[in-house]
């Protein structure tokens, strides 16, 4: 598997990148507070940097501290036909904003005592942070580190015999077999970045013009596209983002008999141009 530069963002928060509306904005102008609007820079794994001062510290390791960061232990018990699930983790109460670039941001939502992944809300839980467990009974089926709510390191998943079924690697949420592609690879400037999993795409696509803005975003599911793929005018200079076009893919990877259509366009100004009726 190809390595994967992590990225540190630059930008504002996104709480929910790729949750659509049913119905078309008739404004095709987006807030550069809702989405990332330009390329992430390259420049450091956070986390191994952390594990790294760490060793230099040569302090004794502290009980529940990942990262040099202080964690509190939980767990989460559900029951599915005569089989008990419980997932054993850590989180952190340190505050951190969420990475628009990663699709799933793994968090603990205290109100409802359930482990989420989408829509991340301080006010109701706290990013997970540290070692994570799941088993079936007394069986271990999955097993990994969170890094502030994402996926690091190896990932185990073995199945109700504890025979492994899959092994992944990944660098603060990103999957480490992903591509990046660059306009300049010497200026680090990014043309695209497409997450791969387990040899398929799995995760948030983005393309961004040569200057950075964002030009296409979209989501891939078991290699195949899924949802709205939204396309962005290039707005050199500008303060605003405009959407150029939403095309519609299957909800769901595999569909039958399904095939993609242009959901709406929009000028340049933001004037919606076009809406297919549904």
């Amino acid at each position: 598997m190809r390595k994967i530069f992590v990225f540190m963002i630059l930008i504002a928060p996104l709480n929910a990148l790729f949750a659509q509306e049913s119905e078309s904005d008739s404004s095709g102008i987006v807030s550069n507070r809702l989405l990332p609007t330009s390329a992430p820079t390259l420049l450091f794994n956070e986390a191994d940097e952390r594990q790294k001062e760490d060793k230099k510290k040569k302090k004794k390791k502290k009980k529940n501290v990942y990262f040099n960061v202080k964690t509190k232990k939980s767990y989460t018990k559900q029951t599915f036909r005569n089989q008990t699930i419980h997932e054993f983790f850590h989180y952190s109460y340190e505050t951190r904003k969420v990475d628009p670039y990663i699709r799933d941001i793994y968090w603990i939502d205290k109100k409802d005592n359930v482990i989420r992944t989408k829509n991340f809300d301080s006010s109701r839980g706290y990013l997970l942070h540290g070692p994570y467990e799941k088993k079936n009974g007394d069986i271990v089926v999955e097993s990994g580190m969170f890094y502030f709510g994402t996926k690091h390191g190896r990932w185990m998943k073995y199945d109700n015999k504890n025979i492994l079924l899959d092994k992944a690697h990944f660098a603060e949420g990103w999957p480490k077999a992903s591509r990046v592609t660059y306009y300049n690879r010497t200026d680090r400037k990014i043309e695209k970045v497409t997450p791969i999993e387990y040899e398929l795409k799995e995760g948030n696509f983005f393309h961004f013009y040569e200057d950075g803005q964002v030009a296409v975003t979209g989501e891939y599911q078991y290699g195949e596209k899924v949802g709205i793929w939204t396309e962005y005018w290039h707005m050199s200079g500008k303060d605003k983002t405009i959407k150029k076009r939403e095309i519609q893919y299957q909800e769901a990877p595999y569909t039958k008999n399904f095939t993609p259509y242009i959901k709406a366009e929009w000028d340049k100004e933001g004037n919606i141009v076009y809406r297919k009726d549904t």
